[in-house]
């Protein structure tokens, strides 16, 4: 249900400690981790957050973790809620260190990372040959005829900015929680609030914690301004930032893993969502 991103950006942190005598002390986490069994989708997600947060200003928590974590990433079918090959999330060009091909009685393993050549050299596997590509070529094929749901992603983030009163919004945020669920299972969601409290030893902490935009008090600002309302303002939002395109993979920033439709305790499906719109759309055109 949650998204590796739970290992690089935890639900809630302690990031900065304050003492007059001290002054601020940054707390970084230093365990080491190994992911293992990550999917083409959630690689590409957290090629995303490392865009994200990773630019200026860098992130020195995330920095400290991503450096601290190695990804095994493994192929895999789709399933009924899926719809990565719609966004082009449905394979991973890097983001890992190792990525390993299932071909049923064995596996074919890509290093993505100087980590990932140096274990390879270690384990001391055989080559690949011929064979080994044209079975992964098949299996690669099959898996594709094996998905069953399909997002009409063509010019979807303009249409989606274009067509901020259509009826789909309230259609469909009529059925919604509001909940935030989505948003939690998400492995591109990244909104975070900050809380700072000071303890009867007289030191003061920093903490962060997930956050979601569907949430009412997330646009809530001071004076009692809330630039989103409601529901509808705040479904509409969420649709529109996972149907932007993140500038630096050129890609959604949903990448299809199905997570949003498969947990929503409303029953409302991401892909029928934005193809209802589309359709919409082009209809009046």
């Amino acid at each position: 249900m949650i998204p590796p991103k739970k290992y690089l950006v935890t639900t809630s942190e302690e990031i900065f400690r304050f003492t007059p005598d001290e002054g601020y002390r940054p707390i970084l986490d230093d365990r080491r981790i190994v992911l293992v069994g990550v999917h083409a989708c959630d690689i590409n997600a957290i090629r995303i957050l490392d865009s994200v947060y990773l630019e200026e200003p860098e992130d020195i928590f995330y920095r400290r973790r991503r450096e601290n974590t190695l990804i095994v990433g493994i192929s895999c079918e789709p399933d009924e809620f899926c719809f990565c090959r719609s966004v082009g999330a449905d394979s991973a060009q890097n983001g890992f260190d190792l990525f390993m091909y299932d071909l049923g009685d064995r596996y074919l393993i890509e290093s993505g990372s100087t980590k990932g050549e140096k274990i390879l050299r270690d384990l001391g596997l055989r080559q690949p040959d011929s064979a080994d590509f044209v079975q992964l070529r098949r299996a690669m094929h099959e898996r594709d005829l094996k998905f069953r749901k399909s997002l009409n992603a063509y010019g979807l983030p303009q249409i989606v900015d274009s067509n901020p009163t259509s009826e789909v919004w309230t259609r469909y945020s009529e059925k919604c929680l509001a909940c935030g669920t989505c948003t939690l299972v998400c492995p591109t969601c990244r909104c975070y609030s900050v809380d700072e409290w000071k303890e009867l030893t007289g030191e003061c902490l920093r903490c962060r914690r997930w956050d979601s935009c569907f949430l009412r008090s997330h646009a809530l600002v001071a004076g009692g301004l809330n630039f989103r309302p409601t529901r509808t303002d705040r479904f509409r939002h969420r649709y529109n930032c996972k149907s932007s395109i993140e500038w630096s993979t050129g890609r959604l920033f949903c990448v299809g893993c199905g997570r949003c439709s498969a947990f929503c305790p409303a029953e409302i499906d991401h892909v029928e969502v934005l193809n209802s719109l589309v359709h919409l759309s082009v209809m009046s055109a």
